[in-house]
Order: structure tokens, then sequence, then C-alpha cells
């Protein structure tokens, strides 16, 4: 592929997937290696235009640490540092580096005190995003300050003799004022990157490579539904059309009438299979409350079903995945000493028993590059526009012990709820809709009844794939049509309520 690229060193920051994105939309490639992992093959790759340090959650001067290896600056390549990346580089050029009472963390003021190209046409005050204790005291000397934030702390410097720059502040998050701009800056005015992504290219490209992979032997796909199954799927049927074997397996775990649609759309367009499985994966899920251990069994599950239908069908020796790259950063970044949040159901690799090797067509993009590509494939937009869904499916949103009576209910109450964003032309405004059925009971009143019945939780959030989110200010009159078609119509239910809560501190799902 020919194109410029820029590196991105991961040191821990829960951003750096963004920096990796905000990159992307200026269409430029970019690649997140983890620091820990041995950079010696940059020097040979004369692709590479500049080199991000992230962020990250440790103090510099602490001794375990991670630290700027000299090869990096070696490559004689602008550096972009970025937070901790810019502490980073000030201590390894024996800048004083320090903790305090000053901490800077959301909207914080900058002032620029200093022209630069990396502030080109940027306004000289803005209103910037700031996540940091430490601060820097005092700058080494070959080092100058060009912007102070509203707290005299240092904001971004730059090397008097090198292409070296540095930002306290987060210019990948939106909250950032003119972001993009100081990005783009970076890209163009200083790394000079001309020779541009094009995501168009990408298809005609990973064709002819699937097609000289795999030749005459066959491939299967898990096809779920969703977009990255689905575009996966298409992308590999265009390459080796029937030697690709989908198939669609219902959990049990499906929203209303999902997979009796999907085998009837895509049974005319691919070469599908359907599996019912329901019984399998609920027998598998009974007395099971805690969150981690339901989705380790639907994914051990998937892989027990979909390894024995494999088996049935002769040699094959390919399976295909639609992993994005968000999985692939967040499974391989360095992390420090860390929590699982969730498990990714679909990164991690494969069980040796399955015999077969993996094609991942979209490991290096993310969601919306995807969708571009499926309307390049011609896929329709109603399927292309389809919220994400989690892997585990309803069984992530029935919290407590999953039943078929909860299920239903779940299902009838988001099939409401899903109709009525359509009915009022909410649906693409939003990135993500669900209900999450509560482990909660309470008190309510019908027709002179006392009911005492299930609680219920809708969750609307906007974001662009997911890292960040912010809730959904969902107009008054929806939600109390909504709230009152669900509490009429589902008998199990009688009460309402609305996530207002953003993504950090939440996650969007609520297991």
């Amino acid at each position: 592929m020919n194109f410029d690229k820029i590196i991105i060193i991961d040191f821990g920051s829960q951003y750096t997937k963004l920096i990796a994105r905000k990159v992307r939309e200026c269409r430029v490639y970019s690649e997140v290696v983890p620091c820990t992992r041995d950079l010696s093959y940059l020097s040979k790759d004369i692709s590479i235009k500049g080199i991000i340090l992230s962020g990250g959650p440790q103090s510099v001067y602490f001794k375990n640490a991670p630290q700027l290896g000299k090869l990096i600056l070696d490559l004689n390549l602008p550096i972009l540092g970025i937070c901790y990346g810019l502490q980073l580089l000030s201590h390894y050029f024996k800048g004083k580096v320090t903790g305090g009472k000053t901490r800077e963390y959301g909207k914080t003021k900058i002032n620029r005190v200093k022209d630069s190209r990396l502030f080109k046409d940027v306004n000289k005050n803005l209103t910037v995003w700031m996540s940091h204790g430490d601060y820097i005291k005092s700058l080494p000397n070959e080092f100058y300050v060009t912007s102070r934030s509203e707290n005299k702390l240092i904001s971004s410097f730059e090397s008097k003799k090198s292409r070296i720059y540095g930002v306290q502040f987060h210019p990948e998050v939106n909250h950032t004022e003119q972001g993009t701009k100081i990005i783009k800056n970076y890209l163009f005015e200083i790394c000079k990157v001309k020779h541009r992504w094009q995501v168009g290219s990408f298809i005609d490209e990973k064709v002819y490579e699937i097609r000289e992979k795999v030749e005459d032997e066959k491939a299967i796909c898990a096809l779920s539904g969703g977009v990255d199954s689905t575009v996966s799927a298409y992308l590999v049927n265009k390459a080796i059309g029937k030697n690709l074997l989908c198939v669609h397996i219902d959990n049990g775990l499906m929203r209303k009438n999902e997979s009796r649609s999907i085998v009837k759309y895509f049974s005319k367009k691919l070469n599908l299979k359907f599996i019912d499985a329901s019984d399998i994966f609920l027998r598998r899920l009974r007395g099971i409350d805690d969150p981690e251990k339901k989705r380790k069994i639907v994914g051990k599950t998937f892989i027990d079903v979909f390894q024995q239908f494999a088996k049935r069908q002769g040699k094959i020796k390919y399976l295909i995945q639609g992993t994005l790259y968000p999985d692939v950063v967040e499974s391989s970044s360095f992390q420090g000493p860390s929590v699982t949040i969730k498990t990714h159901h679909n990164v991690g690799g494969l069980p040796k028993s399955l015999h077969m090797k993996l094609i991942e067509p979209f490991r290096e993009l993310f969601k919306d590059e995807v969708r571009q590509i499926g309307k390049m494939l011609k896929i329709p937009n109603e399927i292309l526009s389809r919220h994400p869904f989690p892997g585990p499916g309803l069984a992530v949103r029935v919290l407590g012990e999953v039943t078929k009576e909860k299920l239903e209910l779940l299902r009838e109450a988001d099939y409401i709820y899903i109709s009525n964003l359509h009915k009022y032309g909410l649906y693409n405004k939003i990135w993500q809709a669900f209900c999450v059925l509560l482990p909660v009971s309470t008190v309510g009143v019908m027709g002179d009844r006392r009911t005492y019945e299930r609680v219920l939780a809708l969750r609307a959030v906007e974001s662009v794939d997911g890292m960040t989110a912010n809730w959904f200010h969902m107009p008054h009159k929806a939600v109390e049509e909504i709230s009152t078609n669900i509490t009429n119509n589902v008998k199990g239910i009688n009460r309402v309520v609305y996530d207002v809560s953003n993504k950090p501190p939440s996650t969007i799902e609520w297991e």
C-alpha cells in the first residue's frame, strides 16, 4: 500500500485509540505500537513521516515508568508528545517534571505565548482538555514555551534545534477547541505528509490479497448480521465467491425477529447456513449472574457450536472474522498494571482444535471506514447504519441471571424503543441505543391494581467510535411516548428510567 504513515507510541493512555482515530480522519494512515515492543523495525520503513508519543498514567520520574528510547530520536522524524509524551520528552532532555498541588483535569483555558507551526491559524486563546497531575517545572535548554494554561503551567513547547513538539493537553479529544487543526498542522505543516490514506483503494488491494491467499480453498464466516461481519462477508465473497460459506447462529440472545430477518435477506446474497442453538446457550447460562462469566460462556459456546458445524462441512482452511482496529489496539497496547473492563469476543486467537487460519480483512480499520467500504460494496444503508450490538447479545443487557422470560420482556421493550426512535427520526442521530432489564422490581399501579414489576433502563449515546460517548438528549415527548408504550404493552415492566451517564466514567453497555 503506497501511503505515508504516522506511528503512535502507546504509553497506556485511555485516549491512544482516539489519537489514531483523529489522524485517520485527516486521511493519514496511523498505526499504534506499544512502547514495550522492539521498535528497531521502524528505521527500515521509509513510509513513516512522524512519531506521536501518547499520554499515560505513570509519572516519568518513577523508577519503573516507561521511558523514551534513543532509537526514536535517531529516526530523525518530527515528534509530537501528548501529555505523558510531552513530560517524557522534557525528562529525557534533562528538564524538570514534578507532581504538585496544581493539577489540571477537564476543560482548561490556555494562552499562546509564541508563534509555532503547530498552532498555525489556531486561535491565541483556546479551551482544551487536560488530564494530568504532574507538570513541567523547568524546560531543557534547547526547548521553549509556546503556550501556558490559565494556571501559568507550561501547556506546550518545542525544540529550538530539532522537530520536537509537545502539548500537555489532548488535541485528539473533541472537547479541545481546534484540536483537529492542531493535528493537521503536525501532519501537513511539520511532517509534510503527501501520500494520503484512501479507503477506496483498500477494497481492490484486499480482494487481490485474499484471492491470492485462499486460492481454491474454502473459507467460513460467522455472520451475525452486524456491520463488521456483514461487510467482511461481502468483501470476501467478492474475492472468492461460493468458496465462502457463511453461517448464522441463533444463540437465543438476539433481538426480536433478528435471526429470521438475517436469514431471509442474506440467503439471497451469500452462501448462508442457519443454526438454531438457543437452547444450548440458555442452558449453559442458567444460574450465572456475573457479567464476565456470562461473556465467557457465550464466547466458548459459540466456538463449540461453530466448531462442530465447521467439522461437518469437510475441509475448511480459513476463518473470516470482522475484527476492527480499536479491538486490536485495546488488546495489544501497553497498559501497565490494569484491570479487565470487559472481554473482547473477537480478539485473542483461535482454538488449536479448529485447525483454521484466520483472515481479518478490517484488522487495521475503524468502524466508520468499514461503513465506507460497505457503501462502496453496495450494502443497503439500513444494514450499515445499524447500531452496534455486543457479541454476547442480550445476555449482557439482562442484568443478573438470564432466563427466557427476562429475554422476552427485554425483546418486546427494545422493539418498542427502537421503533419509536425510527418514528421520531432519531435513530440515525444516535450512535447506539438499547434497553437494559434491571434486577430490580418496584411498586406500581395499573387500573387501580397494585403491581410489583421490573424496572427497564433506556440507554442512548452520541459517539464517533465508542471510545468516548455522551448521553443523547432525547426529546421529552419521545421519552414520554416510549415509556408509556413500554409500560402499557409489556406486561412485567412498570417503570422506565433514562441513563444520563457519559463514557468515561461509565461504559456504554451496563455489563
